[in-house]
């Protein structure tokens, strides 16, 4: 009986998460306007997701009712915008479940936290003959940063290879190491392919080595449960407006002792102690990192996003875009000279494609004009295309809020497509 009892609890739990997240929708004002006379389906959440009531409201009402700079005015407005970042940046660090919120910095997104990690970390640590390991579908933000470092220091940039599916070569990255190893530079979830990486092995095959690993989780934290300290990475960046949050916020995850360790990159106010012509005391973590003002309202609004993603909860968000992925994997694969760019078995729900004798461009015109917002191009990952024979792509990347019938919108807009230019 208990064992029945359990099971219906189950049951009766499932489906209100699912009733709870159709209802989401709702809250996400922006889903309800029409393009060129028809409905907005939003099927670019990979670039920007969209964002709901609860954190807009945040980020203008920080700027309506409290608009001050943090942490250095002891009047009222300064005090509750110094309580609201803060508390914002708890949520975060609740969120991804970091040790302490000294480990969560403040950045303009997730190329900013590499970069400060290469600026910072990577020129202490980095030298002549030294290696960085990388994988061949790194977005430029995890490539760019390291050649640049690899030029100016004279150290080596080695790319782990993928299959024809997108799937990492494991037994090649385990075999890359040596003692020259410094770094490992590894996306969670590719932005084109939506291959959902085994961050957790990579890193612990990397701690064999002693070996620093920097995450990047931009596509990560939306979609999949971010447990920093179960990675056991060094290093971990998102941004907020892949998350449902602001645009020109994002986070750096570190650990503590490695960043008590790391020289500041930017110099300014709120970053140090005390200052003098002769010498400059730094300041604690997190604001040894943190120079000038922030985004303020950027954080606040990213903060409320990441309370929001835990009220809706990572079960009920996974299974509503697998639903949505699978949907969309075989209406697309029935299109005729349609062909899926990334079908790794653990994916998230990107779907990447090229059609026979069409550009992606003069596709993503098409949807556009039937109220289809889908990317087009190379993602940003010019090295991965490359690799795939391919110049560039239509992407199709869903949400939580998505629906199938948007699925079923963009599937009737491919065809029109087809039809004009074949």
């Amino acid at each position: 009986m208990a064992d029945l009892q359990e099971s219906l609890k189950a049951v009766n739990k499932d489906k209100a998460e699912r009733t709870d997240i159709e209802r989401c929708r709702e809250d996400f004002p922006i889903l309800a306007r029409k393009v060129h006379g028809k409905p907005l389906a939003f099927l670019d959440n990979a670039a920007s997701s969209q964002m709901p009531d609860v954190v807009m409201h945040a980020y203008t009402d920080y700027h309506s009712r409290y608009h001050a700079n943090v942490h250095r005015g002891v009047h009222l407005l300064s005090q509750e915008a110094t309580s609201a970042m803060e508390q914002a940046r708890e949520d975060i660090r609740e969120l991804i479940n970091a040790g302490s919120a000294k480990e969560i910095i403040f950045t303009s997104g997730a190329t900013d936290a590499i970069n400060l990690v290469m600026q910072s970390w990577g020129r202490a640590n980095i030298g002549e003959g030294d290696e960085i390991i990388i994988s061949t579908m790194e977005h430029h933000s995890n490539i760019v940063p390291w050649r640049m470092l690899c030029d100016e220091k004279g150290a080596v940039l080695k790319v782990i290879p993928i299959s024809d599916e997108g799937v990492l070569d494991l037994d090649a990255y385990a075999s890359m190491f040596s003692n020259r190893t410094k770094l490992v530079g590894i996306v969670y979830v590719s932005n084109t392919l939506g291959t959902i990486n085994p961050v957790d092995e990579m890193t612990r095959i990397a701690r064999a080595h002693d070996v620093a690993v920097l995450v990047d989780g931009a596509q990560a934290v939306s979609h999949l449960k971010v447990d920093v300290q179960q990675i056991d990475c060094d290093f971990f960046v998102t941004s907020g407006h892949k998350m449902y949050g602001p645009t020109g916020i994002g986070i750096l995850y570190g650990k503590q002792e490695l960043m008590e360790k790391m020289p500041p990159w930017r110099g300014g106010g709120d970053m140090i102690l005390s200052v003098s012509f002769d010498e400059v005391i730094y300041n604690d973590l997190p604001y040894k990192f943190e120079a000038g003002t922030p985004h303020i309202a950027g954080a606040i609004g990213m903060g409320k996003a990441a309370n929001y993603i835990k009220t809706v909860g990572y079960d009920a968000i996974h299974h509503k875009e697998q639903e949505l992925l699978m949907y969309a994997t075989e209406k697309l694969q029935a299109i005729d000279g349609l062909r899926i760019i990334g079908t790794s078995p653990e994916k998230s729900s990107v779907i990447s494609f090229v059609v026979d004798g069409i550009h992606p461009h003069d596709i993503g015109t098409v949807l556009d004009l039937e109220g289809v917002a889908v990317r087009t191009g190379h993602h940003c990952t010019q090295p991965l295309m490359e690799r795939l024979g391919i110049v560039a792509t239509t992407r199709a990347s869903m949400a939580m809020y998505n629906r199938k019938e948007e699925i079923d919108q963009l599937v009737t807009a491919l065809h029109k497509a087809t039809e004009i230019f074949r």
